[in-house]
């Protein structure tokens, strides 16, 4: 009887971790606080557009005529090459100029991804191009992911406003150990640093500005109580099995020196 108890309270304890482990989403965007304060968050947390920096590096396409801005002679001065169909990729040097085919340096430190492709735009309409389409993007953007989410690591921004939200779904999502009300987005340099939370319990999370995410960030996010106790009975079991392994040989041997 003493056996078949033992079963009952281990299938038990089986089956509510089980319970535990998948209830793991269910409670992303259930509190539906209200977006009243939509205006004034916005305000706090207004679009901040990147501006390049030297060593970024620009992909450029003439969409007129992909195969135009593809000189290999500047792709290889500058380090980089790539197909035509994909654009041509220039690094921005240290004194804040592109090198670009046919236009030579152009100045583009401290503009946003905008205004240097109408810039880069302007100039071959007026010293070469009819009527070009400029596509550019700033492809060395990214942010890093940490803690428990499926699969860490560095994220590139591939358009200008990408959420946090995105960004968990590329990484798989969170883990079973993945604390969704609490997740930090650390941003800022090392002397200025700035950390904003985020509640992904929260429906307001989904078009909260505040997770519109910047190169740079770093996204945190914590463990949750269910997998700190885990954590903390698989390091009791560690420390405790050696233990219990001694006792019982100590247990035996005490056993058949008193036979």
């Amino acid at each position: 009887m003493r056996l078949l108890n033992f079963t009952y309270l281990t299938v038990a304890i089986l089956l509510f971790c089980t319970s535990c482990s998948d209830k793991q989403y269910q409670t992303l965007f259930l509190e539906q606080k209200s977006l009243s304060d939509t205006a004034a968050r916005q305000a706090d947390y207004k679009k901040i557009e990147y501006r390049i920096k030297s060593q970024d590096i620009l992909q450029v396409r003439n969409l007129q005529d992909i195969k135009y801005i593809a000189n290999e002679a500047v792709a290889v001065s500058n380090g980089i090459s790539n197909s035509p169909s994909q654009g041509q990729e220039f690094q921005v040097q240290d004194d804040g100029t592109v090198a670009l085919p046919e236009l030579g340096h152009i100045q583009v430190v401290g503009l946003t991804r905008g205004e240097a492709q109408k810039l880069i735009e302007d100039q071959y309409r007026k010293t070469l191009l009819k009527d070009p389409i400029i596509d550019l993007k700033i492809i060395n953007l990214k942010v890093t992911v940490l803690g428990e989410i499926k699969s860490q690591g560095n994220y590139v921004l591939t358009k200008d406003r990408t959420t946090l939200i995105e960004v968990i779904g590329q990484a798989g999502g969170l883990t079973d150990k993945g604390n969704e009300k609490d997740i930090k987005i650390i941003r800022g340099t090392e002397q200025n640093p700035k950390v904003i939370d985020v509640d992904l319990s929260s429906l307001g999370a989904v078009n909260d500005p505040k997770t519109i995410l910047q190169s740079g960030d770093i996204i945190y996010v914590s463990q949750n109580k269910r997998g700190a106790r885990a954590d903390n009975l698989q390091n009791f079991s560690t420390v405790f099995q050696p233990v219990l392994l001694l006792f019982n040989t100590a247990l035996i041997i005490f056993t058949l020196i008193h036979k």
